[in-house]
């Protein structure tokens, strides 16, 4: 069974890579415009070359057909019946067709926050919710807020090559692993999706690590975004119920398995306020930014947040088990690491400024 198990899931991770390196290289080769609003506009982009915004596609297209190959597959199953994976299917496809318009179109912020906010109620309707209280309401708020920040952080954070695809990478890595540390190594519908999109994920980035040949574009963020907000709750913020300890393990293992996202994007909030500034607004004032004005190349940039991934993938790892051994007070203490990246990446931005 174990080995049945081991080969399911490198199949499914080929076939993203598959999936996702040939939709977007394919894209790549007969449509070199697709998703550049405004050749242009380098005001906001950190690089000065438009080039398209494909990744979207790669990510969705792998999501897509690893749901029609485990309806074939295993099917003596039927997932359309799981009212959790319809929830992620409806919500995906929802957010993915918003980043493509927006894309395309440059659609009205108030038009991007109401799909975001749709996406966290679907959840909270297919019962895909943080279950952080005992009140219902409030851990459906909460449920909503995660996943709108979440796709904001994301969409913020795709500002350099490379980032944002290795971000999601180690963060999906982190919920797989959870999974796999909790209930062992099984063979289901989210194991299965979880490995597909990290293979298209490694797909994609097969692209994106710099000098890219295209980007992520908002249909990518919105999608991952989504999609990486969904696992999050279902493997990482739900830790602490499923090991019967106190409910906010769950969010430090979050916080330690998000710091790439949430230490940027809590950097540039913090900033922008500071000099009265929108934190929605773009802008070149993000963390990747400030490494290159202290010196750093765009290459050293990505390794930098390669690390940091890495070791927030490491750390997660460490929280859980610890939290599985019946010690919830570990998770606490390894949000030590999340606090640490965090200043220096923050105290940098003090010092080095464009």
């Amino acid at each position: 069974m174990t080995y049945e198990i081991t080969l399911a899931c490198l199949g499914f991770l080929i076939m993203g890579i598959i999936m996702s390196y040939v939709s977007n290289g394919l894209l790549l080769r007969f449509s070199q415009s697709l998703g550049i609003r405004n050749k242009n506009d380098v005001t906001v982009r950190w690089a000065n070359e438009s080039k398209p915004s494909l990744g979207g596609i790669g990510f969705f297209v792998a999501f897509f057909f690893g749901t029609v190959a485990y309806s074939v597959i295993f099917n003596n199953e039927n997932i359309f019946q799981n009212r959790q994976f319809v929830g992620l299917l409806t919500a995906g496809t929802i957010s993915f067709i918003m980043g493509l318009a927006d894309d395309a179109y440059n659609t009205r912020p108030f038009i991007k926050l109401f799909v975001q906010i749709l996406c966290g109620i679907i959840f909270v309707y297919t019962n895909n919710v943080i279950e952080l209280s005992e009140i219902g309401w409030l851990n459906s708020v909460i449920t909503v807020v995660w996943v709108v920040g979440i796709m904001n952080s994301l969409n913020m954070l795709d500002n350099m090559d490379g980032i944002t695809g290795t971000t999601v990478l180690f963060i999906l890595i982190s919920c797989l692993a959870t999974n796999i540390i909790l209930f062992d190594w099984n063979m289901n519908i989210w194991t299965l999706t979880m490995f597909i999109q990290i293979g298209a994920t490694i797909g994609f980035l097969s692209y994106n690590i710099h000098p890219s040949k295209l980007f992520m574009g908002d249909a990518g963020s919105q999608f991952v975004g989504l999609f990486v907000s969904f696992f999050s709750i279902h493997e990482l913020w739900n830790v602490g119920n499923t090991t019967q300890l106190n409910p906010l393990t769950g969010a430090a293992v979050t916080l330690i398995a998000f710091t790439p996202a949430i230490a940027d994007t809590l950097t540039v909030v913090i900033n922008r306020l500071r000099k009265g500034k929108s934190p929605m607004v773009g802008g070149k004032d993000h963390t990747t930014h400030h490494l290159v004005y202290s010196g750093l190349n765009d290459r050293q940039v990505w390794i930098v947040f390669l690390g940091i991934g890495l070791m927030a993938t490491i750390v997660t790892v460490l929280a859980v088990v610890f939290a599985k051994m019946g010690n919830p007070w570990m998770a606490f203490f390894l949000t030590s690491y999340f606090f640490a990246v965090f200043f220096v990446l923050y105290r940098n931005t003090l010092i080095h400024k464009k």
